[in-house]
Formats: structure tokens, C-alpha cells, sequence
């Protein structure tokens, strides 16, 4: 038996999310744990439909805690794979040193790094819009296929909205940006895969580029991978399988601690 992989999700999603890349990891002998968040668990269309009361209270180390937790329990150190929100606990995860490796993609970025770009202000602005107080996000149609699933067409986005979107925490992405969310990014880590998406208007390429620079230990691996035409719902959207390959000769690579090749190398 392989190695066991934790999967983190993200924002508007839950462990739906990750059940191409369950199938597809335990083909090739991986144990797979998808942990929902708090008040996540559940299918997508009924927590759209009946919003958990206590959602908007939920912050960052609500959810980082029981995922480290549950870690800690395991024989040894897993992997870990978290897509935005859920790859920045990866990177938080992998700087207490409980996991052997990390994977984050799309991912929300440490120590309150932000880019210039205008579509992650907009995005920015109106999830943690003040004015709103603690009341939840309830995701629709119009903004998943505008900001989330934008590379989709209307079809595919209206089928991947009804199976994976959901409600989701104001307070989660303001604690994003909180020192909960710190990282000291010029100590030694375990190996780290930052993958982003060309046309990502949440966590977009430029901000994740900006993240690989941050790490600045020249003995730790962290290596950046750009997928084109990709959107932040790039672990769902069509290709998904060839991210998905990627990361697992990505994973192949570390544990057989082999040199990289051309295509592995940083970008």
C-alpha cells in the first residue's frame, strides 16, 4: 500500500469536489481522506438549500485544527493536496512539518500576499465585504460561471454548480489574511507543488507565481507548474485527469527521490 494522500477543499465546495481525484489516486494504491470543513459535510444541493446555522462563525484554524488532528493520528506522515483555501492549509500544514509533502493548487496565498490583479480584488471585496457582517455566502449560478468556473460553458457550468457548489464562510477568507495564516517562508520545508491556472480570476497565476518567489530556502523544492486556458475549478473542469497526472509524477518523483526533469522544472 501506497502512502496515504489527504485532500483539502476549498471554498463553495466540499469533499464533492475530490471525487475524480479519490478514483484516480486509489487506482494507483494511494489511501485517500477527503475531510469535509465544518457545517461542509453533506451533498452540495442540500447545504445550498438549508445553510448551516453556525457557517458564517467559521475561520481558518476552525478548519485547519481537526484536518491536523486527524493527521497526527497516522502511522506516519501523508501527503497533503489542498486547492485554494484547503492550499494554503497545505502550505501551513507543511510548515509545522506534519506532512511529507504538499501539493497546493490555485492556492490562497501566506502571509497576507495579495497581487494587483483586478479580478482578485473584485473577488476579494465581495467575500469579505464588511458590511455584511457574519452572514454566509450563498454561492449561485451567475457567480460560480462568472469567477469560479469561468473557462466553462453554460452547460457544463450549471451541471458542475448543482454537483459541487456550495454556501461558504466570509470569515474564512478574512482569517486568510490574519497572521493565523502566516508562514516563515525562509525556513527548509518538506517538497511543495504550486499549480495555477492561467485564466484564475479568484487565486490568479500571477499571485501563486508570487508565492513560489516567497520561498526563498535554495535547499527545499518548490516547484511552480502553469496549466493554460484552466480556470480556478481546475481540479473539475475537462483536462482535469492531466493536472491530476502531473501531480501524482510530481509525488512519484519526491518519494523515489528522483532529479526532476525538463518538465518538472520551476517556471
Amino acid at each position: 500500500m501506497k502512502k496515504t494522500i489527504i485532500f483539502v477543499h476549498g471554498m463553495f465546495q466540499n469533499p464533492k469536489s475530490w471525487e475524480g481525484w479519490i478514483n484516480f489516486f486509489e487506482s494507483k494504491g494511494y489511501n485517500c481522506i477527503a475531510p469535509a470543513w465544518p457545517f461542509h459535510d453533506g451533498e452540495p444541493a442540500t447545504l445550498r438549500n438549508h445553510i448551516p446555522e453556525q457557517l458564517g462563525d467559521l475561520e481558518l484554524d476552525d478548519i485547519i485544527t481537526p484536518i491536523e488532528t486527524e493527521i497526527l493520528k497516522l502511522d506516519e506522515k501523508p501527503i497533503i493536496i489542498g486547492h485554494s483555501v484547503g492550499g494554503l492549509i497545505a502550505q501551513l500544514l507543511l510548515a509545522r512539518g506534519v506532512v511529507s509533502s504538499a501539493v497546493a493548487i490555485c492556492s490562497v496565498a501566506p502571509n497576507k500576499m495579495i497581487t494587483f490583479d483586478w479580478s482578485f480584488f473584485k473577488n476579494a471585496a465581495t467575500i469579505a465585504n464588511p458590511l455584511k457582517g457574519n452572514e454566509p455566502i450563498p454561492m449561485d449560478l451567475e457567480t460560480f460561471k462568472g469567477a469560479f468556473a469561468n473557462t466553462l460553458t453554460d452547460a457544463q457550468a450549471q451541471t458542475e454548480f448543482e454537483r459541487t457548489a456550495t454556501p461558504d464562510s466570509r470569515n474564512v477568507f478574512r482569517t486568510c489574511m490574519t497572521d493565523s495564516a502566516d508562514i516563515d517562508v525562509e525556513l527548509p520545508h518538506a517538497p511543495l507543488l504550486l499549480i495555477s491556472a492561467s485564466e484564475d480570476m479568484i487565486c490568479p497565476a500571477s499571485l501563486i507565481e508570487k508565492e513560489q518567489h516567497a520561498y526563498t530556502d535554495e535547499t527545499s523544492i518548490t516547484d511552480l507548474k502553469e496549466f493554460q486556458g484552466r480556470s480556478h475549478y481546475i481540479c473539475n473542469e475537462p483536462g482535469w485527469e492531466e493536472v491530476a497526472d502531473y501531480t501524482s509524477q510530481w509525488i512519484d518523483r519526491q518519494l523515489n527521490n528522483m532529479p526532476l526533469t525538463e518538465d518538472f522544472k520551476q517556471i
